[in-house]
């Protein structure tokens, strides 16, 4: 049985507008398989210490491979690198702000690779 890659949402953009949609429609055109799963867009604007804290006591329910994309930022738009971290079977992808510092010893690798991103890059999806 062939098994889809999950990719769990995390951020603070809200329902009222299309980033969430905007967000999906880009994983999708990446990995048409992927299974989208929304933890929550509704982290209070810019709270990097909420989002961590929900992170972490939730990311253990999800399968092993799940890829977390958290996006909540303070920086969002300015030259703050995006990084990935493996840990526990699972990888997170978020700002190089503080988010991912719930995690054990993480190696993180930031993400620069041009090929990697949509053209043009926006302020809001890289």
């Amino acid at each position: 049985m062939k098994r889809y890659p999950v990719v769990a949402l995390l951020t603070d953009f809200g329902l009222r507008d299309a980033y969430v949609g905007v967000m999906k429609g880009v994983v999708l055109s990446i990995c048409p398989d992927a299974r989208l799963v929304d933890l929550t867009h509704e982290i209070a604007p810019q709270d990097v210490a909420a989002a961590s804290r929900t992170l972490a006591a939730n990311a253990r329910y999800f399968p092993e491979g799940t890829v977390f994309a958290a996006v909540v930022d303070p920086g969002v738009g300015t030259s703050r690198a995006a990084v990935a971290v493996r840990s526990e079977g699972r990888t997170y992808v978020a700002p190089d702000n503080g988010l991912l510092g719930f995690l054990r010893a993480p190696q993180a690798v930031r993400l620069e690779n041009p090929a990697y991103r949509l053209r043009p890059v926006s302020n809001t999806f890289h």
